[in-house]
């Protein structure tokens, strides 16, 4: 028998759709004026008479950021960043989460360890101590100084432990008593069945590193090792007149602030924007069943 919809249902289902639709538009919205102000003259950008189509079409803001070799540089140091911090950061999330999922009676000391997790979230050590600590371990003007720093995430942890902990414990007996060993049970049972949870972390942990820039300018004393944000701060907001020649300099002229800003804008967003929709089925699940327990 099928059953019909009620009137009231009905206009439930319509003000909800128009509801989703204008706030899909209202995302979309500002990315569009974004783009369209990246492609407009200064003079344009700054009488505001850009909305969502260029005006006085140019490119002076993408020539000047994409137009340099050291631009190549920091991207490709972005990008290492963003594969070696991600993967370590899923491996240590995923190590560590494991065995703070187990049972008290299982695991007798994992209430404490939780907490020491828990209080790295709620107190810092502050940016003086964080930086020569960095510093005393050889760490300034590599790689490294912008991975290890935030190696291990603890709400990433705190997420996927509760994860693992929503999954059947037959599943974890069963394997035991089949004789697997615990890195048996971790890689082979509660990875595979984790991915909606390792797809939201992995998101985040990309997301984080791409966008940062703080630390690549007080960690980097040699502007070639700056990762793409931090670079793209110093030409575009610093105005650092080290990385511009005269040919750069008049295409600054050219340029407003507005400009400028929105050209940094989507070139920062835009790689995040041709990963998400790869994670977007996993990331409401991941984020939904990570946080049912504590």
């Amino acid at each position: 028998m099928v059953s019909r919809l009620s009137t009231g249902s009905k206009l439930f289902a319509a003000c909800n759709y128009t509801f989703l639709l204008l706030l899909s538009v209202a995302c979309v919205l500002p990315l569009i004026h974004i783009l369209a102000l990246s492609l407009s003259s200064g003079a344009a950008a700054s009488a505001g008479i850009v909305k969502f189509w260029p005006v006085d079409f140019t490119t002076s803001a993408y020539e000047n950021i994409l137009g340099k070799k050291e631009y190549v540089t920091a991207f490709s140091v972005s990008i290492q960043r963003v594969v070696l911090g991600t993967g370590l950061n899923l491996l240590l999330t995923v190590t560590a989460a494991y065995p703070l999922s187990k049972e008290s009676s299982y695991f007798r000391y994992r209430t404490f360890y939780v907490w020491i997790f828990v209080i790295t979230m709620l107190f810092s050590g502050g940016l003086i101590p964080w930086f020569m600590t960095i510093k005393s371990t050889g760490l300034l003007d590599t790689i490294w100084a912008l991975i290890i720093p935030s190696a291990v995430p603890v709400f990433h942890v705190i997420l996927l432990l509760n994860f693992f902990r929503s999954l059947p414990k037959e599943l974890d007996e069963s394997a035991r008593m089949d004789g697997a060993g615990h890195f048996t049970i971790l890689w082979k049972i509660f990875v595979p069945l984790s991915l909606p949870a390792l797809a939201t972390i992995t998101l985040f942990s990309m997301v984080g590193h791409w966008n940062s820039w703080f630390d690549g300018l007080i960690l980097m004393n040699n502007p070639e090792n700056y990762p793409m944000q931090t670079f793209l701060q110093t030409i575009v907001i610093s105005k650092d007149p080290r990385f511009l020649s005269a040919q750069e300099a008049e295409l600054l002229q050219q340029m407003s602030d507005r400009t400028s800003a929105a050209a940094q804008i989507f070139v920062a967003a835009l790689p995040i924007l041709l990963v998400y929709p790869f994670l977007q089925r996993f990331f409401v699940k991941g984020i939904v069943m990570g946080s049912v327990k504590e």
